[in-house]
């Protein structure tokens, strides 16, 4: 059995497909149906590698090291499995395959068009990920706005399939906007009727609408757009705004969701237990005591620039008992301003990855300011980076040391390129990108925050701690917690006499899940919980 529910959205961007498209994926795999989520962007990039956070937010690393879409990070911490990279696409990707197969002459001197060959290898990708995991159920969310000519092929694509399949073989998911105005206190429904109207030009009759709205629909609006949409009533499924996007699929199935789209495909709609969601998202908002960490980087207006870290904090505090509050910080402002003012009642500090120069000095004084003051510090890649260039000067007395990504001339380059990165000149997907293996140490926060000796996390980076400065920075006190298998990569380090100070090379954020926290994450909500202070922090 091979069912396919594909995602659209129609008015604007921005309305959540990929929650939608995730919460179908929760509901059916709670089922026991074994599901398959897919994202379809129809930018002309090959990956998400090289755009900046300023374009799309943030990059999501796969397993397997693929850069993707933020939406593949929220599918994997909806549905608690790991996705690959077959299960994200591009018109770049796309583009690239088939003139590839050109240039060798796979397609025998015929003219290579948009119909049928780009269109064929669209429906070759959608269908790459069910056949090589054997899942029953493909939830393929179309990014764009329908109408933007970028998403032509894939909708002409899902389409054919339609067409192709028996007819109880696809359903179609139109996720829309229902506007509000205040000045007639009038819910509108005519940008939900020309947008399905455009999706209809195209060929694709949507089975269910997901109708986006501030207030409750009554029976009247959903009656109207079930007679201009030509879809049943039943089929009109209210999305109201929610506390979070964890509430969406228990929302999502009480309004109907579920019931339309088993009955569209003729799956046996079987028993489904959401009670333990149910309590985490209650949990979310019941918590007695309350931490304040402080997130420190250069993209801190740009919150989707560090999602995942901002949901491992939501799932860490859950499984803690403890409300997190985030204080997003410029790390250019600390480099103006100084830390004491803007770090002085934060409870702990965390210190996320990036690229490039730009606010590096504001994260190093940040560094300097909680390990001084004894406040718990998590550097994540760029973050555990900039705590070992901090020691460097600071503790063992190389006034010039950093990186050589900042600074070529450095005398102390406590922090350099990777050995096999030297010569790379291409930029895409040419990084430590993806799941490598690790070693713990004994009696370190991490090896008693993993319960284990040995891990796997993901990677996406060029720069790694200069080993030729492993001995001195052991013997000033700083800890190498983790290394690569063959122990030649740092990959955690750690001070045994701080109460928390821990910086890793590797993403954690990208293995949280909402029903299985990650543990370090955990671990440093527990530390921050138990290290605040009664009064406010001197100023030093």
């Amino acid at each position: 059995m091979q069912k396919f529910i594909f995602v659209t959205g129609g008015v604007l961007s921005g309305l959540g497909k990929g929650v939608v498209a995730a919460s179908i994926g929760l509901l059916f795999k709670l089922q026991g149906y074994r599901v398959s989520l897919q994202k379809i962007d129809p930018y002309v990039n090959v990956d998400a590698g090289t755009m900046s956070p300023y374009e799309h937010g943030e990059v999501f690393v796969t397993h397997d090291g693929k850069e993707t879409d933020l939406d593949i990070g929220r599918y994997e911490r909806f549905v608690n499995e790991r996705l690959s990279a077959a299960h994200y696409m591009t018109t770049g990707q796309v583009y690239w395959n088939v003139i590839r197969q050109e240039r060798i002459g796979a397609f025998l001197g015929k003219t290579v068009q948009v119909i049928p060959h780009i269109t064929d290898e669209i429906k070759r990708l959608i269908r790459k990920p069910l056949l090589e995991s054997g899942a029953e159920i493909g939830v393929v969310e179309i990014g764009g706005t329908v109408g933007d000519i970028e998403s032509l092929p894939f909708l002409e694509a899902v389409r054919q399939m339609k067409d192709e399949l028996p007819g109880d073989d696809t359903f179609f998911v139109h996720l829309t906007l229902l506007p509000h105005l205040s000045t007639s206190d009038e819910i509108k429904t005519k940008p939900t009727q020309h947008s399905v109207k455009e999706l209809r030009g195209i060929g694709i009759q949507p089975d269910a609408i997901v109708a986006r709205t501030e207030l409750p629909l009554p029976d009247s609006v959903k009656q109207k757009i079930a007679l201009f949409c030509d879809v049943p009533q039943d089929n009109v499924i209210e999305d109201p705004d929610l506390p979070s996007s964890y509430h969406a699929p228990i929302c999502l199935h009480e309004n109907g969701l579920t019931r339309c789209i088993a009955a569209g495909l003729r799956l046996e709609e079987r028993e489904l237990d959401l009670s333990e969601w149910a309590r985490r998202v209650d949990a979310m908002t019941t918590a007695a005591d309350r931490v304040r960490i402080g997130i420190v980087g250069k993209y801190v207006e740009l919150k989707d620039s560090y999602i995942s870290i901002r949901e491992s904090f939501t799932h860490a505090a859950i499984a803690e008992g403890v409300d997190v509050a985030l204080e997003w910080i410029s790390s250019e402002a600390i480099a103006e301003q100084g830390a004491d003012s803007l770090l002085r009642n934060v409870d702990g500090l965390l210190v996320p990855g990036g690229f490039g120069d730009r606010g590096i000095e504001g994260k190093i004084q940040a560094v300097g300011y909680v390990r001084k003051h004894q406040v718990p510090c998590f550097g994540l890649c760029l973050g555990m980076q900039c705590m070992a260039i901090e020691f460097a000067r600071d503790v063992l007395g190389l006034r010039s040391a950093n990186s050589s990504e900042f600074d070529l001339d450095t005398p102390d380059p406590v922090i350099a390129l990777l050995e096999e990165q030297e010569r790379v000149v291409q930029k895409g997907g040419t990084m430590r990108l993806g799941a490598y293996e690790a070693t713990l140490r004994s009696g370190t926060i991490s090896r008693e925050s993993y319960g284990q000796d040995h891990i796997v996390e993901r990677h996406r980076h060029r720069f790694e701690f200069n080993p030729t400065y492993r001995e001195r920075f052991e013997r000033a006190g700083m800890q190498i917690a983790g290394t690569s298998l063959d122990g030649k990569l740092v990959e955690i380090i750690e001070l045994p006499s701080h109460p928390w100070f821990v910086g890793v090379q590797f993403h954690p954020e990208f293995t949280s899940r909402f029903l299985s926290p990650h543990p370090l994450f955990r671990s440093f909500v527990r530390a921050c919980q138990s290290s605040k202070p009664s009064s406010p922090r001197s100023s030093s």
